[in-house]
């Protein structure tokens, strides 16, 4: 056989086993990669079923949730926002923290009924939100509630 047919029909070849390593390496993104969109796509009470995703879950969302309430103070401070405002915008985010980490769907619930439930550590601070929101005599400092709120979530459990 001549010697170009011999390294047509697979004769040993002078590639480098680097290439070998650098398709493996790139297989093993790809496979991490779709697995990371569908963990992160996931519903929440899925993940919160989930036991190691189940602490990643937590952190994040503390983690998000927190800084939203950091940002709303800020804009409250910076005179972005009126102090009503700012107590709706802090009320709603912490009722989708509350509705992401336990599955409760606070975001419908009055007071008495936050009272009622495993959520009542939020009540009292739901209340003072509620009342910054619709009480245009309200005493609450939105700096004050905002940081509360920002504990609760950093804290909650």
């Amino acid at each position: 056989m001549p010697d170009d047919l011999l390294r047509f029909v697979g004769a040993p070849s002078a590639y480098s086993a680097s290439w070998l390593w650098i398709a493996l390496v790139l297989l093993l993104v790809v496979i991490a990669w779709h697995t990371a969109v569908f963990v992160w796509t996931l519903p929440a009470q899925r993940l919160r079923s989930m036991p190691v995703i189940r602490d990643i879950h937590a952190n994040l969302l503390r983690r998000r949730f927190a800084c939203t309430i950091r940002s709303i103070d800020e804009r409250y401070r910076n005179g972005n926002l009126s102090a009503a405002q700012a107590g709706a915008q802090m009320s709603r985010t912490l009722r989708s923290f509350l509705h992401q980490a336990t599955g409760t769907r606070a975001q419908y619930m009055h007071i008495d009924d936050v009272k009622s439930s495993d959520l009542a550590n939020a009540a009292p601070l739901l209340a003072s939100l509620n009342d910054l929101h619709f009480n245009t005599d309200s005493q609450v400092a939105v700096s004050s509630v905002g940081a509360e709120a920002e504990e609760l979530i950093r804290t909650w459990s």
